[in-house]
C-alpha cells in the first residue's frame, strides 16, 4: 500500500478532510507571509545597525585625524621652543653681565695718570676678553648715533632740537643697547632729535 502525504493534496484528501486541508494551505501561507515580514524586520535592523556603526566608525576617525594633527603640531612647537631655547641659551647670563659692561666703560673713560695706566691696562684686557665672549654668543651692540630713531631698538629718554640733524635721528647714546641674535636684550638709551 501507499503511504499518504499529509501535505500531499490529492482528491481523496480533499474528499476525506477538506477543512483540514485548508488549515494547512493557510498555515503555510501565513508561514511564508511571516517569514518574508521578519526577514524584512531584521533587514531593517541590519540597516540600522550598519548605518549606526559606520557613523561610528566616521567619528572615531574623525577623532583619530584631529588627535593627529594635534599631536604633530604638538611635535613642531616643541622643536621650535627648543631651538629658541639653544639660541637664546646665553638670554639669561648676557643680561646680567650688562651691567659690569657698563661699569668696565665707565672706569676706562677715567683720565690716564702714570700711577694707574697698569690698572686700567688691566681693566681694559678684562673689558675686551668680556666683549669677546658675549660677541661669540651672538651679542651685539646696537647701532644708535645718526641712525633713525626705531623704537624696537632705541628708548628716548630725551628730545632736542637740532638744525643741523634730521628729524627723528638719535642725537646721542646715553646707554648702550645689546642685541642677541636678533632679540633685543636692552634698548639703547638715546637723545632724539624733534
Amino acid at each position: 500500500m501507499e503511504e499518504k502525504n499529509n501535505t500531499e493534496v490529492t482528491e481523496e484528501n480533499l474528499t476525506e478532510a477538506p477543512d483540514e486541508q485548508v488549515d494547512i494551505m493557510v498555515d503555510s501561507e501565513s508561514e511564508v507571509t511571516s517569514q518574508e515580514d521578519s526577514n524584512a524586520e531584521t533587514k531593517e535592523t541590519h540597516e540600522q545597525e550598519f548605518k549606526q556603526l559606520q557613523q561610528e566608525k566616521d567619528e572615531i576617525y574623525q577623532r583619530l585625524l584631529r588627535t593627529q594633527a594635534e599631536f604633530d603640531n604638538f611635535k613642531k612647537r616643541t622643536i621650535k621652543e627648543r631651538e629658541a631655547d639653544r639660541k637664546y641659551k646665553a638670554q639669561d647670563i648676557v643680561s646680567e653681565l650688562l651691567p659690569a659692561i657698563d661699569n668696565f666703560e665707565r672706569a676706562l673713560q677715567v683720565e690716564t695718570t702714570d700711577a694707574v695706566k697698569g690698572l686700567l691696562d688691566g681693566i681694559s684686557m678684562v673689558y675686551r676678553q668680556l666683549k669677546d665672549a658675549l660677541k661669540a654668543q651672538g651679542v651685539e651692540e646696537i647701532e644708535t648715533v645718526g641712525k633713525e630713531f626705531d623704537p624696537n631698538l632705541h628708548q628716548a629718554v630725551m628730545q632736542v632740537e637740532d638744525d643741523e640733524m634730521e628729524s627723528n635721528t638719535v642725537v646721542e647714546e646715553l646707554q648702550k643697547g645689546y642685541l642677541l641674535k636678533d632679540r633685543v636684550i636692552r634698548p639703547a638709551m638715546v637723545k632724539v632729535n624733534k
